[in-house]
C-alpha cells in the first residue's frame, strides 16, 4: 500500500491517472496548481484537503496503527465500511448533511469525498470554548432519529453492515473491555453491557457520532467519519454522543446549566421524533433485559468512563477532581436503576453543585 500524506498526495493523483479520479475534476495542469494540507481528524486515518483551481476535495486513507499512547490497531478495510455508510446516509438525510463520495482506490485503502467549506468550525471547539448553541443539537437530533428510524427493518442495510468487527476493534475493546480489565469495580456491568450490545441488530449505528465529527457551515452542520458504522444497538450512538456533551459540562462546571442545555435539547428532540407513529419496534420492545432508554444510559456511563480510563482519553479535564467525579457519576449510572435520561442529567448537575 502506498501511504499518502500532504507531501506526496498530488504526485499520487498525477501517477494514478483518470482511471482513479472518479468524479474528481482533475488534469495534470490543475494538479500543478493545487495545494494539499493534512487535517486534524481523529487518530485512526490520514485525512488531507486538496484545493485545485476547479474544486476542493478530501482524501482519506486508513492506517493500521492508531495514533494513541497505548497500542491500538484496526483492519485497513474499515475505510470501505465508511464509504458504504456515506452512500447509505445520502438516502436517509437531507442533501449536504454528509459529504458525497467522489472516488475510490481499493488497492491503497483510500477514497475521496467532497470538501466542506474551508471556513467551517468544528462543534467540539465551540463547546470547549463555552459556546453552547442548542439549535445545533436540534438539527443533529433530527438527523440521528432519521438514521435510526429510516434503517430499522431494512434487511438490505442489515446484511451489508452486519459485521461488527471494526466496531469491536475501535469501540468495544478499547473503550468497554479495556476499562473492565483495568478497573475491576466496573467489570461486571461493562461485560454485561458488551454482551447485550453485540446481541442487538436494530438499525444503522454510526458509533462515532461526536462533536469532533460535526462541522459547522453556513448551510448547517455536516457529519463526517463513519468507519465504525454497523447494524446494531442504537443506544450506543446516544450514549457516545451524550458522553461528549456531559464531559464538556464537567469542564464548564461553573456554567453547568447552560453547558448541559444542548444535551437536554438533543435528547428531547430525538425522543420526540423517534417515537412518532409508527415507533421503531426496538423502542417499545418490553421483552428485552434492558430497554432502549435504560441501555442508552448505561452506554452514556461506559463511554464517559472510557474517556477517562480507556485507550483514548480526553485531555480537557484539567482539574484533579474531575476524573474522579466522572468515575463516581458513571458508577451510579451503571449500578443504579435510573430509567430516564433526564434523571441522569439531573444527577450530574447535583454532583457538580457539590463541588
Amino acid at each position: 500500500m502506498l501511504e499518502v500524506d500532504a507531501s506526496n498526495v498530488l504526485d499520487y493523483f498525477a501517477r494514478a491517472g483518470k482511471t482513479q479520479w472518479g468524479q474528481l475534476d482533475l488534469d495534470v495542469d490543475a494538479l500543478a496548481q493545487s495545494t494539499a494540507r493534512e487535517l486534524a481528524w481523529g487518530v485512526s486515518n490520514i485525512v488531507i484537503r486538496v484545493d485545485t483551481p476547479m474544486q476542493s476535495f478530501v482524501v482519506k486513507q486508513s492506517r493500521e496503527q492508531l495514533r494513541t499512547k497505548i497500542d491500538w490497531f484496526s483492519q485497513l478495510g474499515r475505510v470501505w465500511r465508511e464509504v458504504d455508510v456515506l452512500r447509505t446516509l445520502e438516502t436517509l438525510l437531507p442533501a449536504g448533511a454528509v459529504p458525497r463520495v467522489l472516488s475510490e482506490d481499493r488497492n491503497n485503502y483510500l477514497f475521496t469525498m467532497e470538501a466542506i467549506d474551508a471556513d467551517h468550525r468544528v462543534w467540539k471547539a465551540d463547546l470547549l470554548e463555552g459556546i453552547f448553541d442548542s439549535s445545533i443539537a436540534d438539527t443533529l437530533a433530527g438527523h440521528l432519529a432519521a438514521i435510526h428510524r429510516g434503517s430499522t427493518g431494512n434487511a438490505e442495510i442489515a446484511e451489508r453492515m452486519s459485521d461488527q468487527t471494526v466496531f469491536d476493534e475501535l469501540r468495544l475493546d478499547p473503550f468497554y473491555r479495556y476499562v473492565a480489565e483495568t478497573c475491576p469495580r466496573f467489570a461486571t456491568p461493562l461485560n454485561s453491557l458488551i454482551d447485550r450490545t453485540t446481541q442487538r441488530r436494530d438499525c444503522l449505528v454510526l458509533a462515532d457520532f461526536s462533536p469532533k465529527n460535526i462541522l459547522l457551515t453556513s448551510n448547517g452542520p455536516v457529519i463526517v467519519d463513519f468507519e465504525t458504522g454497523h447494524y446494531g444497538d442504537p443506544g450506543f450512538d446516544i450514549g457516545f454522543f451524550l458522553s461528549h456533551l456531559l464531559l464538556k459540562t464537567v469542564t464548564h462546571h461553573e456554567r453547568m446549566t447552560e453547558a448541559i442545555a444542548p444535551a437536554r435539547r438533543f435528547w428531547h428532540v430525538y425522543s420526540e421524533q423517534l417515537s412518532a407513529d409508527p415507533a421503531p419496534p426496538w423502542l417499545i420492545d418490553k421483552s428485552r433485559v434492558s430497554g432502549f432508554e435504560r441501555q442508552s444510559i448505561e452506554h452514556l456511563a461506559a463511554c464517559m468512563l472510557a474517556r477517562v480510563d480507556g485507550k483514548s482519553r480526553v485531555d480537557y479535564l484539567t482539574k484533579t477532581w474531575q476524573p474522579d467525579l466522572v468515575r463516581e457519576f458513571c458508577h451510579r449510572l451503571l449500578i443504579g436503576d435510573l430509567s430516564q435520561m433526564t434523571d441522569a442529567f439531573d444527577l450530574l448537575e447535583r454532583s457538580l453543585k457539590c463541588r
